[in-house]
């Protein structure tokens, strides 16, 4: 019996090391201080006249979360900080892609017009 308690504790020893470990890392989320930057350094990038015109809804919305990232950030929820810190990231980037969208659109719009009158042009000259 006595034998089978020794090797029983270094076992439940080990299993009360491991929980410990694995719930006081749980505990301790860093501040995701690269995240919010990343996520500031997308918003400023994706913030133009042209996004803010095209794409000024999913501009808002990162503009939204990245500042419920910074409320979260102060009440130390360091998690939850980082989740709308990468979702204001991608809602950034999704502003950003929107408009180069719509300025391409904008100019492939613009290049068919002017094909357009160009062949009545010449159209017109080959008649006469």
């Amino acid at each position: 019996m006595t034998s089978m308690r020794m090797t029983r504790r270094p076992v439940f020893a080990l299993a009360l090391a491991t929980s410990l470990a694995i719930v006081a890392g749980c505990a301790s989320v860093p501040a995701p201080t690269d995240k919010m930057a990343v996520a500031e350094a997308a918003i400023l990038r994706a913030s133009t006249s042209g996004t803010s015109v095209d794409a000024a809804r999913e501009l808002q919305l990162a503009t939204d979360k990245l500042a419920a990232a910074r409320q979260a950030m102060n009440s130390k929820e360091y998690e939850r900080a980082g989740q709308l810190a990468e979702q204001a990231t991608v809602d950034a980037q999704a502003a950003e892609i929107h408009a180069q969208s719509a300025r391409s659109r904008k100019a492939a719009q613009e290049t068919q017009d002017a094909a357009r009158v160009l062949r009545e042009e010449m159209n017109r000259k080959t008649v006469r």
